[in-house]
């Protein structure tokens, strides 16, 4: 995932995922993985493009019922995620659109949405 900032976007996805860097952290790059070994691993290197408002790519992070997918927004909102006003999105959504403090959007998707 392309960022301004390795180091401010690492310290977001870590603390988020509850990843650790595979190896040193440069200041140009990073990759994260599961702290318990197992799971995909997330780059993230220096981009010197803008974040584009509508990517065509993101991560959708999965939570439970919507008290769940509530309390998961929140808590990535207390660390450092903004809240993205749903203009191409449908009022019923399944998902909570935010972006993290590089501006990258992701998706909370509650898994218990009819």
């Amino acid at each position: 995932m392309g960022v301004s900032d390795v180091p401010r976007a690492a310290a977001f996805w870590m603390e988020a995922l509850g990843y650790v860097p595979r190896e040193e952290m440069e200041d140009d790059w990073v990759v994260l993985v599961p702290a318990d070994g197992a799971g995909a691993q997330l780059s993230l290197g220096l981009s010197e493009t803008p974040v584009q408002e509508h990517s065509r790519i993101h991560l959708d992070l999965y939570a439970g019922d919507a008290a769940d997918q509530a309390a998961e927004a929140g808590r990535l909102v207390s660390l450092g995620a903004q809240r993205v006003d749903r203009d191409l999105y449908p009022g019923d959504a399944d998902f909570v659109v935010l972006a993290d403090p590089e501006r990258n959007r992701f998706c909370v998707i509650g898994t218990s949405h009819g």
